[in-house]
């Protein structure tokens, strides 16, 4: 189930939302569990009882490794161990299983071997991000950053709650600790969320929907007779497509949060704004980021053990990030594409001040489109197929391009880079206001109340409904 679908805009979020503001407080957790199993249980009824299993050993063994005291502090090490291998593990299992099987037989068949017979694994929906919050958990508890929960089933809340389990953001525990225990959902924050939601919901659905359709068209043709304008029209769709898709559904997740009482971190900041690689991703993704830099980067050495070292670490680092987001060699060529270019940014950072707007975004655009198309391709071989077609400048093979297709196109530029001038920055920061006047109140209502009936009203008409990070 995904949040842009009429299963859930109409009965799912409607009956939730009634049930838990009827709750009494002190229960409505166990509410929101219920919920979020059976949202989970509607697109991955096979891994339900995996992922709760997952939570509840995960829980104990931290709620042991945090009692540890005194001399037996190797024992802490080796729970903390144990955490952190059974999630990876399963991650592993999971997600990566099919393509190591896969490699390891084009291994065996360059000496004419028989390739190994195996029985492919599915992939649980979501099992990057939860994974991912179970290790902070750990690790938190760990460092003593934070005490453990209490309850089990405060911590299956945190792990599970469905606006966040299938795509994020990925919440630290730290930061929603004493939420889940106490929070407050006023009049005030269920309207901020549901504007949110809404304004999320119409990035998704007007926007990145519509991009979608041209994008998934020309990637779908034969790379070696596309035509050159379309090959940039294609891959300007999809770098459009992947923002508001995404970030459309981290404002759904947000504003979902800000209903029930909390309060997750922000994921985007106008990423195609940026000046460099390393400002984008300061900008992109941003509780991935924050992820790696503390958990990944930080922990290999960060910048303290030499510049070359240092290179090495960030590297590694956007290289199993790339691996992370998919099971495939172009995701991990993605990431090393990013790293590569994080290292010249570092390297060149004492000569940034020669490179003004609008030549730096215009240069950090480019080169973040370059990147997305070994996010797109089915593979390396097709990415290199559709390079060739960027710069073969030839007549060929031409997508459909409708009005509706170049009006969305228009209007997903002038929002992706509005805040580059004043009086954009102003009005992005009066939408996503934390409070509003009487009158603004009502001005956000009728736009959001516009801007659902669009919505809803184009999820009715049209079947195709993508979701692009529904895989990871």
């Amino acid at each position: 189930m995904v949040f842009s679908s009429n299963i859930f805009l109409f009965f799912f979020l409607p009956i939730f939302l009634i049930v838990y503001y009827l709750t009494p407080r002190k229960f409505r957790n166990y509410t929101l569990l219920l919920f979020s199993l059976v949202f989970y249980a509607y697109g991955a009824p096979d891994f339900v009882l995996v992922l709760v299993g997952e939570c509840i050993i995960n829980y104990f063994l931290v709620r042991g490794m945090a009692k540890v005291k005194g001399e037996r502090l190797k024992m802490k090490g080796v729970l903390c161990a144990l955490s952190i291998i059974m999630s990876l593990g399963l991650l592993i299992y999971f997600k990566y299983a099919n393509f190591l099987m896969e490699n390891l037989n084009a291994i065996i068949g360059w000496f004419h071997h028989e390739p190994v017979g195996w029985m492919k694994v599915a992939l649980p929906i979501g099992i990057s991000f939860f994974t991912f919050q179970s290790i902070t958990y750990t690790l938190d508890v760990f460092r003593g950053t934070t005490p453990p929960s209490k309850k089990l089933t405060d911590y299956v809340v945190y792990i599970m709650m469905f606006p966040q389990l299938i795509a994020g953001p990925i919440v630290n525990y730290n930061t929603v600790a004493e939420q889940l225990v106490s929070r407050e959902s006023t009049m005030e924050g269920r309207a901020l969320g549901f504007y949110r939601f809404v304004i999320g919901l119409s990035k998704k659905v007007l926007i990145a929907n519509t991009l979608a359709l041209y994008a998934d068209q020309v990637f779908g043709m034969n790379y070696a007779e596309l035509s050159t304008g379309s090959a940039w029209l294609g891959i300007l769709a999809y770098t459009m497509q992947i923002y508001f898709d995404f970030s459309g559904y981290s404002d759904m997740a947000i504003g979902l949060g800000m209903m029930m009482g909390f309060r997750f971190p922000e994921n985007f900041n106008d990423p195609y704004t940026s000046k460099s690689i390393t400002e984008f991703w300061k900008r992109w993704h941003m509780t991935l980021g924050n992820f790696i830099m503390h958990y990944l980067y930080i922990p290999l050495g960060g910048n303290r053990k030499g510049r070359g070292r240092m290179y090495l670490n960030l590297w590694l680092c956007f290289l199993l990030s790339g691996l992370w987001h998919g099971a495939s060699w172009n995701f991990v060529l993605w990431g090393a594409f990013h790293g590569f270019f994080i290292c010249i940014d570092k390297l060149l950072s004492g000569k940034r001040k020669t490179f003004h707007f609008p030549l730096s975004t215009l240069t950090t655009f480019f080169l973040v489109m370059m990147g997305w198309v070994l996010f797109r391709a089915d593979d390396i071989l097709g990415a290199g197929g559709y390079y060739a077609a960027l710069f073969s400048f030839r007549q060929g093979l031409h997508g459909t391009a409708d009005a509706q297709f170049w009006a969305t196109l228009v209007i997903a530029l002038v929002f992706s880079f509005l805040t580059l001038t004043k009086g954009g920055k102003k009005l992005q920061d009066t939408v996503f206001a934390e409070h509003y006047s009487r009158r603004l109140s009502w001005i956000m209502f009728a736009i959001t109340l516009v801007l659902l009936i669009l919505s809803t009203g184009a999820l009715c008409v049209s079947d195709f409904n993508p979701f692009i990070y529904f895989r990871f």
